[in-house]
C-alpha cells in the first residue's frame, strides 16, 4: 500500500509554532518592550521634577511655622505614653490611654521590646530602656 503524502509544512511555520510553543520572544515583541520601557523613563524623569518642587514647597511651609512637630507614628505614641508614666504601665493602661486595640497595641509593644526602646518588667508590665 503507497504512503499516505501529508500536507507539507512550512519552515516558517515551524519556526512560529516553536516560538509560541516556547515562549520566545520575536523582534515585535522586543521593540514594543523597548518603547514601552523609554516612554516609562520619560515619565518618571519628567514625574521627579514635579515631586522635587512639591517637596520644596512643604519644606519651605514647615520653615514657616517654627515648632510644629510631625504627627507621631503608633509606636512613638506608645513610647510617649511608657515614657510619660511614672512607674511602670501595664498593658490595660496603655491601652485605656492610646485607644489603640488590642491586636495594634500587642504588635507595636512587641516591636518596641524587640528593638530594646522599652522593656519588660514582669508579664503585661513595661518600662521605657
Amino acid at each position: 500500500m503507497p504512503k499516505k503524502k501529508g500536507k507539507s509544512v512550512s519552515f516558517d511555520a515551524m519556526i512560529k509554532f516553536f516560538m509560541q510553543n516556547y515562549e520566545i520572544p520575536s523582534k515585535k515583541d522586543i521593540d514594543k518592550i523597548i518603547a514601552r520601557m523609554e516612554s516609562l523613563e520619560q515619565l518618571i524623569l519628567s514625574g521627579a521634577g514635579s515631586s522635587n518642587k512639591k517637596a520644596s514647597g512643604k519644606v519651605a511651609a514647615k520653615g514657616k511655622t517654627p515648632g510644629a512637630k510631625s504627627p507621631l507614628t503608633a509606636s512613638d505614641t506608645v513610647l510617649d505614653v511608657i515614657k510619660n508614666a511614672k512607674e511602670a504601665m501595664d498593658f490595660a493602661a496603655i491601652q485605656a490611654k492610646t485607644g489603640f486595640d488590642d491586636k495594634k497595641l500587642r504588635n507595636i509593644i512587641f516591636r518596641l521590646n524587640k528593638t530594646g526602646r522599652i522593656q519588660r518588667r514582669e508579664r503585661g508590665t513595661y518600662v521605657i530602656s
